[in-house]
């Protein structure tokens, strides 16, 4: 019969002897607790850090979605003349690879009003073929239509600015402009009605309350553009990659083109650093769970000092008695990041009915759309961050493990067993 020092590393005796450590018994329930406790903190940061960074993904997926699905991933703008050849610009821009549009289009702030008040807006002018080839807005239609928009004299509207001025489609709302005539008195504002031809909604509350959308031709008419537009908004399949180079260069370097990560670079900025933070703070649970496991082994090679002395005595090695503690915190820690694995994902697909649930039970509102911009909360599961967060954990929890491990190895059996 072999004895335990001639049997290989993390042979069965040892997954058994690691097993039995981890077994709730009596006289070790302190030991039990402990290690109760350090897959309780091992799961809940995991699940933590799972949950939050899918959330986080989720809210720069739908802002973009939003914010960049209205306000396109770059503009083309001409410095010092007028944009006249915006159609030829428009169609050379269009066959750069990687862009998907180029719109052109008319802005311009306004004065929106009508009977039971006014507030300030933002008019885009575009054409039928523009406002159609954005899915956010041609998607999102709740009343009226967008067919014929370039032939009809109707605004599209979006649904926060019919809710405040209480129309609808087929009423009229007066908008007011600064862009006016000019004449010897200088220039007077231009005040013009237009009926509601469409209302939509983006899902942005911001947009819903502040954007119209006019026919490109009568744009220019009311804010006195003539033939030429303000600049192109050009959408691309990879907002990350925008080649500003390239867009440039199809136009022969006659235009200006700033991608969205250089016009709203600090609101960029402020996501990664406010995700990073985030990871940073919910990375602590697990690292204290990965002291309670130091804690917890520590006090489990205190409390079997005289099983390893006599483990050591019947020829057990120093190498089999440290795998022994290798594999009980090792398994905590798989256990607590697995634990952790499906309570994330769950709650990830479940984020918006957790929401929902958390503010009826406690009657407040988690998530005001007014504050945040957008109407729901949205969670995107990236497989690679899920894995490096599960990996990382374990990773961590067998690392704690080697110290009380290493004390276990290098235990005295004629001390341990001199008092007995």
């Amino acid at each position: 019969m072999s004895r335990p020092g001639d049997t290989r590393p993390f042979a069965a005796f040892e997954w058994r002897l690691a097993s039995r450590y981890l077994r709730p018994r009596r006289s070790e329930g302190f030991i039990s607790v402990t290690a109760g406790f350090s897959i309780a903190g091992i799961m809940i940061g995991v699940a933590a850090l799972i949950a939050v960074t899918s959330v986080m993904n989720g809210f720069r997926s739908e802002l973009f979605s939003k914010t960049m699905g209205l306000n396109g991933h770059a503009v083309a703008v001409r410095i010092g003349e007028a944009f006249t050849d915006y159609e030829a610009a428009a169609a050379k821009v269009a066959a750069v690879p990687g862009v998907t549009a180029a719109l052109p289009l008319v802005e311009g702030q306004v004065l929106v009003s009508a009977a039971t008040g006014g507030f300030g807006a933002f008019v885009r002018g575009v054409s039928e073929n523009s406002v159609k080839s954005v899915p956010l807005v041609a998607k999102n239609v709740l009343a009226g239509t967008l067919d014929g928009f370039d032939h009809q004299t109707g605004i599209a509207v979006g649904i926060g600015i019919a809710n405040s001025l209480g129309v609808n489609v087929g009423d009229s709302i007066t908008l007011v402009s600064p862009r006016g005539s000019s004449t010897p008195f200088g220039v007077t504002p231009r005040v013009k009605s237009y009926p509601i031809s469409t209302i939509f909604e983006l899902g942005q509350s911001g947009y819903d309350k502040s954007v119209i959308f006019m026919p490109l031709a009568e744009a220019q008419r009311f804010f006195n553009k003539k033939d030429e537009v303000d600049l192109l908004e050009i959408f691309v399949t990879n907002p990350d990659q925008v080649d500003t180079a390239g867009i440039r260069a199809a136009t022969g370097g006659t235009l200006q083109v700033s991608d969205w990560r250089t016009r709203d670079s600090m609101y960029a900025n402020m996501l990664v650093v406010e995700r990073n933070v985030m990871f940073i703070i919910l990375s602590l649970i697990v690292i204290v769970a990965v002291f309670n496991i130091i804690a917890g082994l520590l006090m489990l090679v205190k409390d079997k000092g005289r099983d390893i002395a006599v483990l050591r005595t019947m020829g057990a090695t120093s190498g089999a008695i440290m795998r022994v503690f290798l594999i009980t915190g090792a398994s905590i820690g798989a256990v607590g990041a697995v634990l952790g694995f499906i309570f994330g994902i769950i709650i990830s697909w479940n984020i918006e009915g957790i929401r929902k649930a958390l503010s009826w039970l406690f009657g407040i509102n988690l998530y005001d759309k007014s504050i945040y911009l957008l109407s729901q909360m949205r969670a995107d599961i990236n497989p690679v961050e899920v894995a490096v967060i599960v990996f990382t954990a374990f990773v961590l929890a067998v690392l704690a493990t080697i110290y009380p491990s290493w004390r276990a190895s290098r235990l005295d059996p004629v001390e341990a067993l001199r008092y007995e």
